[in-house]
């Protein structure tokens, strides 16, 4: 299980976490770095806080909290956290991309995943089959889905918020990143989801929704949200920048499938330091 650190180690933790982001990209630049810099504070909330069970020796550990990272995509900046715990070695961080590495553009097979990662929507239907499972073994290992608010427009999320409320999965806790933008630009123009919030209550769930920027601010909410037992699942919308960061990539609803030049990498690793 991870150390608990504090409030300003956790924001600490979070930039180098955003410019290894950052370097990761300049060698692998098939890697979706503003998917990957929305859910920074996230990660770290959870890997660093304390908030998890588990073994970077043994990641398949029977007592393990199981984190189901539904958004491949954005992964990359878990890499970097991965491999600081020690799940694998910190060298391969430097192969990324290449055929000698465990690592590339979507996470596959990789130490600390849960999943085989790329196709989306269905992050929760795998987290609420293994919370029931867990359930009906007497685990007490909780269940984390990651998931992106463009992945919301799948019925296939639908059907595992209906399964997860009906069978009260309190163990599950699902995070949304809700960055407000898709591949195909801003999620109000393709299909609006709000009231977010509201949808799920309907079926069930606990919701809170607060800045997903604040390392502090996530981990405050999760140590609440995780461990509760009332007989409801729960979500977290976080509210998020996609490419946090970089203007840029801020400032454009195309960000998705956006790449930065090596040159503009160096720049910004200068700005965040």
């Amino acid at each position: 299980m991870s150390n608990t650190i504090n409030s300003a180690e956790l924001e600490q933790k979070a930039k180098w976490v955003r410019r290894e982001t950052l370097r990761l990209h300049k060698l692998a630049p098939e890697t979706r770095v503003a998917s990957s810099l929305s859910d920074v504070e996230i990660f770290v909330a959870l890997y660093y806080g304390g908030l998890l069970k588990f073994d970077p020796k043994n990641p398949r550990a029977e007592m393990r909290d199981r984190v189901i990272i539904s958004k491949g995509h954005g992964g990359i900046s878990l890499y970097p956290i991965l491999a600081d715990l020690g799940f694998f070695a910190k060298d391969q961080l430097d192969k990324i991309g290449t055929p000698e590495s465990i690592l590339c553009g979507i996470p596959d097979a990789v130490p600390g995943f849960e999943t085989i990662n790329g196709s989306l929507g269905h992050g929760l239907g795998v987290g609420s089959g293994s919370a029931l499972a867990l359930y009906r073994k007497g685990s007490a290992a909780n269940v984390v889905v990651v998931m992106g608010d463009g992945e919301l427009f799948e019925g296939s999320v639908w059907e595992a918020a209906m399964f997860a409320g009906f069978h009260k999965l309190d163990n599950l806790t699902l995070i949304v990143d809700r960055n407000k933008k898709s591949m195909l630009g801003l999620t109000r123009e393709i299909i609006n989801l709000d009231p977010l919030d509201e949808k799920f209550k309907a079926f069930g769930w606990e919701t809170v929704t607060a800045d997903g920027h604040s390392a502090a601010g996530v981990h405050a909410t999760l140590a609440k949200l995780i461990p509760a037992r009332n007989g409801k699942p729960k979500i977290f919308v976080a509210e998020t920048v996609k490419g946090k960061g970089v203007p840029s990539l801020e400032a454009d609803p195309l960000c998705h499938i956006r790449n930065l030049t090596p040159e503009q990498v160096d720049g910004l690793m200068e700005d965040h330091k």
